[in-house]
């Protein structure tokens, strides 16, 4: 007779689905979550529970590993990953979430018989119980203990890779704020509100929204599943963060629309900022092409556009050869560059354990050539939009400078924080320098999104 296979709470199945989706097939747990939840058919508690597991132990994942580590005996490269994975949900349950010590031991046990050996049910059992033994105080005194260096203690703490600790640490330097880096760490680990956009000319908020502070357009509601409310307007009204909207509205407030303009979105997937894009370009009687080069983005974009009565055309194409084949076409281009994604680590926690120093040297060449490629499709007296999701040196500063560098006296860089201030319902917290714009979770409240506006100087 065969053993009957252990019951396991159906929102701690979905947690540990996804998060084994995440680590096996670098699934985005944004993406994926709400899906599991609706093929689980989870009640409003269990999908909040399964929300804040999955999160809140994505998030943790590097603190964690170093008190697994310690309560196993093993570093955790020795255990079986399905295994981690238990124990990280484990750990979170028992570090950071009011759940009995029972509770999270027992169904950690379960969930270990449902996807490991059988050997595996006591190692789990064990560590967890070496865990609760400690309060969460004391294993914060012994992991920054163990710490080799001040970047480590940060790194373990807040839960970041070093060279993330230290990349941001040179980006708040480079404003002069240095002492934010411990309030910046620690908004990265905190859950983003839900942030909804009413597509100017198309929708307007209910009354009872909440306005963002910045954009005008943007709005937050009091609860409730935000699905709901894009249903109902067919896209007019969508998720969508309050940097992600400022950024677009730079390019498109940046000066007065003309009639007939020509307008690229030059890597529009998955289609947040198209869809606003194209909004504002029908108010203004302007015109849209959206590009994305994969196909499956590529239908994103189409589906985010479908809100907008206007037909916005949607290419497949390589950015990087836009610029030959439609040289000085367009009057304003918006790239949103491929990018690290470090300014977004609220709302994609796993980002940080999935890119190293070796990816920004990838992607810091793909942002060039993306630069040189919008650069020469821009018309003289055009205007492009720089943006990255990113506060990396690298990606946003340098990466402007030295495209900058490259086209000589042809380029010139705009006002950037004077266009987001006269846009903005308040007025923000920025750094001094006028020609960017760098915004951060933990002194704006949106995602650290980078925008810099330059023009191409008209032939003399």
């Amino acid at each position: 007779m065969s053993e009957r296979a252990p019951r396991v709470q159906p929102a701690r199945r979905v947690a540990y689905d996804v998060i084994a989706a995440v680590r096996e097939s670098d699934a985005y747990a944004n993406l994926l979550l709400p899906t599991r939840i609706a093929r689980a058919s989870l009640n409003t508690a269990d999908a909040g529970l399964a929300t804040e597991l999955t999160y809140g132990t994505l998030r943790m994942q590097g603190y964690y590993d170093r008190v697994i580590a310690r309560a196993a005996g093993r570093t955790v490269d020795r255990i079986d990953p399905p295994i981690l994975d238990v124990l990280r949900l484990g750990t979170h349950q028992l570090l950071s979430m009011r759940v009995a010590t029972h509770a999270a031991v027992d169904e950690s046990v379960s969930l270990a018989r449902a996807v490991g050996s059988r050997s595996a049910t006591g190692f789990t059992n064990g560590v967890l119980r070496e865990i609760s033994r400690h309060t969460p105080d004391e294993w914060r005194d012994r992991i920054i203990g163990d710490a080799s260096s001040a970047d480590d203690e940060l790194a373990a703490v807040f839960s970041h890779p070093v060279w993330v600790v230290r990349a941001l640490r040179r980006a708040l330097e480079a404003e002069d704020r240095s002492g934010e880096l411990d309030e910046l760490l620690a908004a990265d680990n905190t859950a983003p509100r839900v942030n909804l956009i009413a597509l100017p000319g198309l929708a307007e908020p209910s009354a009872e929204a909440g306005p963002d502070r910045f954009s005008p357009f943007g709005f937050t509601l009091g609860g409730g599943d935000p699905q709901g409310i894009v249903d109902q307007f067919d896209g007019r009204i969508r998720v969508q963060d309050e940097g992600s909207q400022l950024a677009a509205l730079i390019l498109t407030r940046a000066r007065d629309i003309v009639a007939g303009e020509e307008w690229l979105d030059l890597c529009a997937g998955p289609g947040g900022k198209a869809a606003l894009l194209a909004a504002e370009a029908r108010l203004g009687g302007a015109t849209l092409i959206a590009n994305e080069l994969v196909p499956a983005r590529a239908d994103l974009v189409r589906r985010a556009l479908a809100a907008v009565p206007e037909k916005v055309e949607v290419w497949e194409r390589d950015g990087t050869t836009i610029g030959e084949t439609d040289p000085e076409r367009f009057d304003r281009i918006l790239l949103d560059a491929p990018c690290t994604g470090l300014g977004a680590l609220r709302r994609r926690p796993e980002a940080r354990w999935r890119k190293t120093p070796r990816d920004v040297a990838e992607l810091t060449r793909l942002q060039a050539q993306l630069l040189d490629s919008a650069f020469a499709a821009l018309k003289p007296g055009g205007i492009l939009a720089y943006v990255t999701c990113s506060p990396h040196i690298a990606e946003t500063r340098l990466s402007v400078a030295d495209a900058v560098t490259r086209w000589g006296d042809t380029a010139e860089q705009l006002d950037t924080a004077s266009v987001l201030q006269e846009l903005s319902n308040e007025r923000l917290d920025l750094a001094a320098e006028p020609t960017e714009v760098q915004l951060w979770p933990h002194r704006h409240g949106t995602d650290a999104m980078f925008v810099a506006l330059l023009t191409k100087r008209p032939p003399s």
